[in-house]
């Protein structure tokens, strides 16, 4: 089955510092072998393409990039030059990659031109921000301009994990719940939340989020957000629940899991669900067979493994990859 992944994650060298942040406790052949990949854009990554049945790798900066970069100035440059490292890249196999942008949000009109000169001029699907930046929220009123231009140019954004500001008090003690295994997901739910409750998705009805690991639970808990939004008395124009099933797409990145996949697809409908592989911090392999074999009949896996993520982003005029590279 012919599949799209798209929290597929690459390096660029000018930017390898700020990812080597978030891998200080990994053990160093760990990294090697991580860095190895993300610096790959030739047969290591085809090759695992090529057996997970994957057709189209939409790329994204592995985190944190600039966003812990204190000077936005620099942080710009940094970004634009990522993106065009990246664009080179995709040339090297174009019917094999797109991109997501990588954003200076230190600056939301400039992030705003960025991702604009990324969708028009190199052609990528979109952008992949790695949560907050720098302690400040995607619903903070100052990043309004980049909503409106994302909006305008229909731009899918992804929200991906990163550390959250401090340690959570509850984690304090514990590092086995740190980052991937608990701590990630619980930051990135919370902020994709802060955009439902305080009323981005009002103010900016069009905006497409795309988050990983089928939602970050947020599929789990659509009764309850709207059962305390009323007790509450929230205001919004619409039930919590709406606007997470009309904004938000989730991918399986992360979740090779028949239950949580049914479930997302029951609370939101299939066409909000989309393939993902994580490469190179999950199998990619695995994460192939998990979705050949996943229990869902035939139409509705086509659309999981590949049509939902081409309408998404544009890709419907993607080559077949036997096409060639």
């Amino acid at each position: 089955m012919k599949k799209i992944a798209l929290e597929e994650h690459f390096m660029a060298p000018e930017l390898e510092e700020y990812w080597r942040t978030t891998m200080g406790n990994v053990d160093p052949a760990i990294y090697q072998h991580v860095r190895r990949r993300l610096f790959d854009f030739d047969e290591l990554r085809l090759s695992e393409m090529d057996a997970a049945g994957i057709e189209i790798a939409v790329l994204g900066l592995a985190g944190p990039g600039v966003q812990i970069e204190p000077d936005a100035s620099k942080a710009s440059h940094a970004a634009a030059r990522a993106n065009d490292f990246l664009a080179e890249k995709i040339g090297g196999h174009p019917r094999r990659y797109a991109g997501f942008a990588h954003l200076a949000l230190q600056d939301a009109a400039c992030a705003g031109k960025e991702l604009e000169r990324c969708v028009r001029e190199l052609k990528f699907c979109g952008a992949m921000i790695n949560g907050h930046t720098n302690g400040q929220y995607l619903d903070d009123p100052a990043l309004y301009p980049f909503w409106e231009r994302a909006q305008a140019l229909g731009a899918p954004i992804y929200l991906h994990p990163t550390d959250p500001v401090a340690t959570y008090s509850v984690l304090a003690g514990c590092n086995s719940l740190k980052r991937a295994m608990w701590e990630w997901g619980l930051e990135t739910g919370s902020h994709a939340l802060r955009l439902v409750f305080n009323g981005v998705f009002d103010r900016f009805p069009g905006v497409k989020l795309i988050l990983g690991h089928l939602g970050e639970t947020l599929p789990f808990l659509l009764w309850r957000f709207d059962s305390r939004a009323k007790l509450y008395g929230l205001k919004l124009k619409r039930r919590p629940s709406e606007y997470i099933k009309d904004n938000i797409w989730v991918t399986t990145s992360g979740m090779c899991a028949d239950d949580p996949l049914l479930c997302s697809i029951r609370a939101l409908g299939h066409r909000r669900v989309m393939f993902s592989a994580d490469f190179p911090f999950e199998s990619v392999l695995e994460a192939g067979k998990f979705m050949d074999a996943a229990p869902l009949e035939e139409p509705v896996k086509s659309d999981v493994a590949f049509r939902n993520a081409a309408a998404l982003l544009g890709l419907e005029a993607r080559q077949p990859a036997g096409a060639g590279q």
